[in-house]
Parts: C-alpha cells; sequence; structure tokens
C-alpha cells in the first residue's frame, strides 16, 4: 500500500500493520521539529540526534500501543520530552552541582516521573483549549517545524495572520500552565539546567 499521500492517522493504522514505509513517513515528516526540540533542551547536537532516533525507536517498538485517533505528533513530542528530561537527569547526576540540589528537587523516582506525567498531561490540556486555527498553527511551526511563511502558504492565511495565531497559542499555553503549580519542581528543573 502506498503511504505517500496518507494523512498521520492512515500511517498510524498502517504503522500498526507493521507498515515500514509508514514508519519512514512519520520519520521524514517528524525528525527535524522532534530533533530542533530535544536540542533546545540538552544544548548538545550529538545527544539531542542520539535521543531523537531513540524516540523513533520507541515509536515502532510501541506501534501497536498508538491510537489512530489521537495526535501521533503529541505522542512524538511527548516521548522526546521524557526522554530529555532522563538524559538531562543522568547528566545532572554526574555533576557536582546536583548533589547539593537533588535532596531539595526530588523525593524519589516516583514522585519525578508523576512530575513529569503531570507537564504533559498539562500542556495537553493546553493545546487542546486553543482554538482549531491557533492548534493548526502551532502544530505546524512548533511540532513540525515550518515556517511561518510555509505555515501561511499551506493554510491560505498572511504570513501576519499565522504569527498572531502562534504569539496567541504560546500565550495562552503558558498562561493555562503557570495557573497549575503541580509542575513546580520541574520548572525550577530545568531553570537550572538551562541556565548552566
Amino acid at each position: 500500500m502506498s503511504t505517500v499521500h496518507l494523512n498521520d492517522n492512515d500511517l498510524v493504522v498502517a504503522l500498526r500493520n507493521d507498515d515500514v514505509k509508514a514508519f519512514e513517513q512519520l520519520y521524514l515528516k517528524y525528525r527535524t521539529a522532534i530533533y530542533k526540540n530535544i536540542l533546545k533542551l540538552l544544548k548538545d547536537p550529538d545527544e539531542s540526534r542520539n535521543v531523537m532516533q531513540d524516540v523513533f525507536v520507541s515509536l515502532w517498538e510501541k506501534r501497536m500501543t498508538l491510537d489512530p485517533l489521537k495526535q501521533v505528533s503529541g505522542w512524538l513530542f511527548g516521548v522526546s520530552y521524557n526522554k530529555s528530561i532522563t538524559r538531562i537527569k543522568k547528566m545532572l547526576k554526574e555533576s557536582s552541582m546536583f548533589k547539593h540540589i537533588e535532596n531539595d528537587l526530588f523525593c524519589g523516582d516516583e514522585q519525578y516521573a508523576y512530575l513529569k506525567e503531570a507537564k504533559l498531561k498539562l500542556l495537553d490540556e493546553a493545546f487542546l483549549n486553543l482554538s482549531p486555527q491557533k492548534q493548526r498553527v502551532f502544530e505546524l511551526c512548533k511540532l513540525q517545524g515550518k515556517t511561518c511563511e510555509e505555515t501561511a502558504i499551506e493554510l491560505k492565511i498572511s504570513k501576519y495572520t499565522v504569527k498572531e495565531y502562534l504569539a496567541a497559542a504560546v500565550k495562552n499555553i503558558k498562561e493555562y500552565i503557570e495557573r497549575h503549580p503541580i509542575d513546580h519542581l520541574l520548572y525550577i528543573f530545568l531553570t537550572l539546567v538551562l541556565l548552566g
């Protein structure tokens, strides 16, 4: 079966049927955006490439658990976020700095896993609260890594409108997350990493 013109939902269905071509299509479509998002966290090109490859290995290994009715992009970025944070935690553990902040930031792996899950849930909820237009612009620009110009052409709207929707979407998502303090420790953790 040709997968060239299939949408993501159909590609997931094909992937669940062990279609390697469907996997290749998803890889080609999302690898750049996934890599860029990982790189923002890890600040290391080689480590980021390794984590990206691991994300797609997980996609293949867990293909039977994917829900064709849900956005595979959300799954990919959620997994890439989890794996990036796991890698950051490992790097911090290997540094002397982590020894001083570990007890204050973490109360064990169970709580850490809970915090990661809570953040992903909040991001998903924040995204779903956006209007359909803002969701689409956010997905194209932030998840698929397209430029404002490319997004404007695809959606047949002006570049100014794309920028306006994107700015509003990012603002809305940030405000939504800020209203939910359950995630506080992770924000401290990420701030320490990003400032390091």
